[in-house]
């Protein structure tokens, strides 16, 4: 009879220690552990603890992905106007808003990111532009706003929906940025704010946000107009997103009352249940560009405002496995 190792050689490596760059798949033996390994993938999201913000926020702009973020604004009793870098494991310094606000929405990367809309005494229109370093003022929104969606990048950006005037509804109202000025786009079916936004100005979703109440409805835009796509499980507003179109992930935000530790992914149709975050809050920022299971959630509201960070992998991320005998 063949053997194993007749039909298909020696497949298992042995090392010292674990591959770097493995691929799925690989299988080694780590002599100095005396266990043998592989690398398969998740087959469930999880939530794990990353660096806390070096200072507490709710109501924040975000940007960029789980190890290059970017957190700006926001409201601890007071609207700021300090920014700080994520690089996976800690936050650090950046340049500082020019204006203290609050509510506003983020996009594009850590070297290039959006902020627009926001709050400050009253809704404002300003934009601003960050390179990496600082911020430089761009131009105006039509319809000053806050608690608004966003989503794209610092030089082709859509926003939507929000709030016109302190204790006003949602509006409708659709705009999109060249990277000099905003211009009208397709109206939302349905006047909202508080929303999550991802994706691109030619491919966005808009998720969750409130109408009278809290919602779990979703819209697609394809850079021209919006269509109803698939309904949340959890109605909540001042939620977060991250990811593309096709394939996103709303976490926490507030239902009718309190905060929700709730995690849904989006695969372009319908919405699922994924693991929940260790904390529920509002309030809070996401940032991950493209697929959304690599994600990062910071900032927030839970019965305080909130410094934690939170790192999402999600269902088919690469991991480590040992093999063990049954």
């Amino acid at each position: 009879m063949s053997t194993y190792t007749q039909l298909f050689g020696k497949q298992v490596t042995f090392v010292t220690s674990d591959p770097s760059n493995p691929t799925v798949g690989q299988m080694w033996y780590n002599s100095t552990s005396k266990v043998l390994k592989f690398l398969g993938t998740t087959t469930s999201g999880a939530w794990a603890a990353g660096g806390n913000l070096g200072t507490a926020r709710r109501a924040l702009g975000g940007a960029g992905t789980q190890t290059s973020a970017l957190a700006f604004g926001g409201y601890t009793t007071t609207s700021l106007s300090s920014t700080e870098e994520y690089d996976g494991t800690s936050w650090t310094s950046g340049g500082n808003l020019p204006t203290a606000k609050s509510f506003q929405a983020g996009c594009g990367t850590q070297t290039s990111a959006l902020g627009f809309g926001g709050y400050t005494t009253t809704p404002v229109a300003s934009t601003e532009e960050y390179n990496g370093t600082s911020w430089t003022a761009g131009g105006n929104l039509g319809t000053a706003r806050y608690d608004l969606g966003g989503a794209g990048t610092q030089t082709l950006a859509v926003a939507f929906g929000g709030t016109p005037s302190t204790g006003s509804g949602g509006i409708t109202s659709t705009e999109e940025y060249d990277g000099t000025s905003w211009t009208s786009g397709g109206s939302l079916p349905t006047a909202k704010r508080a929303m999550a936004g991802v994706g691109t100005q030619t491919s966005a979703l808009s998720a969750g946000g409130r109408t009278t109440v809290p919602v779990a409805t979703a819209e697609e835009y394809d850079g021209t107009s919006w269509t109803s796509g698939g309904t949340m499980g959890t109605a909540r507003l001042r939620l977060a997103g991250a990811g593309a179109q096709t394939s996103a992930l709303a976490f926490g935000g507030q239902p009718s009352i309190g905060a929700t530790a709730a995690t849904e992914a989006y695969n372009g149709t319908s919405w699922t249940t994924d693991t929940a975050m260790s904390t529920a809050r509002s309030g809070l920022a996401g940032a991950s560009a493209g697929p959304s299971s690599s994600t990062a959630g910071f900032g927030g509201y839970t019965t305080a405002v909130s410094a934690a960070t939170e790192e999402f992998t999600g269902a088919g991320a690469p991991v480590t496995k040992t093999i063990t005998a049954s």
